[in-house]
């Protein structure tokens, strides 16, 4: 891994490696109740770059995430996708898609420094937004998207991230958390 392209990704710079987790707390609508599941999780953040749009050039992290309730061995999540540094912008992308056909483009905000920083996306948006297929938009609508993701001085970092969902027969918005604290292995 080139030390120019570690320095080019801005406050993604500290997530390149293998890191997991297992004190992840998952709140969501499972067969109409609300439960609260611990799970652990693997996620690998592989260097990239530079991408070039024209002008723009981008950095980034390919990776993958997958998530398995603790004391389970099938995963019930899993993740594949980039997040980028837009060092021209100071913006943060996290662009990923999970495998029951959810796609989601979310940004916001950062420095090159940053040690902390939240991205959204909404559904509509023609910049950072969500796509699903035709059940999902039906019954579990993803709206809105929310991730604050913080690294520690200790080397680990954590993140805590809303999936607001509508749902029709309840005629409410749901949200879905998802928080853990990983650290590099």
């Amino acid at each position: 891994m080139s030390e120019q392209i570690i320095h080019m990704l801005g406050p993604l710079a500290a997530l390149a490696g293998s890191w997991e987790g297992d004190k992840g707390i998952d709140v969501s609508r499972i067969h109409s109740e609300i439960k609260e599941t611990q799970y652990r999780e693997k996620v690998s953040f592989e260097p990239l770059g530079p991408v070039r749009n024209g002008p723009q050039e981008l950095y980034g992290l390919r990776y993958s995430m997958t998530a398995w309730r603790l004391g389970e061995d099938d995963a019930f999540h899993e993740e594949v996708g980039y997040w980028l540094w837009d060092g021209g912008n100071n913006q943060v992308l996290r662009c990923f898609m999970v495998p029951r056909g959810v796609l989601i483009n979310a940004g916001g905000d950062a420095r090159e420094d940053s040690k902390s920083f939240s991205l959204s996306a909404e559904v509509g948006s023609e910049t950072y937004g969500i796509l699903s297929n035709i059940y999902l938009d039906e019954s579990y609508k993803t709206m809105k998207y929310l991730l604050d993701v913080t690294i520690h001085d200790d080397g680990s970092f954590s993140y805590k991230e809303t999936t607001q969902l509508w749902i029709p027969v309840n005629k409410a918005i749901f949200d879905h958390t998802d928080e853990n604290i990983l650290f590099k292995v």
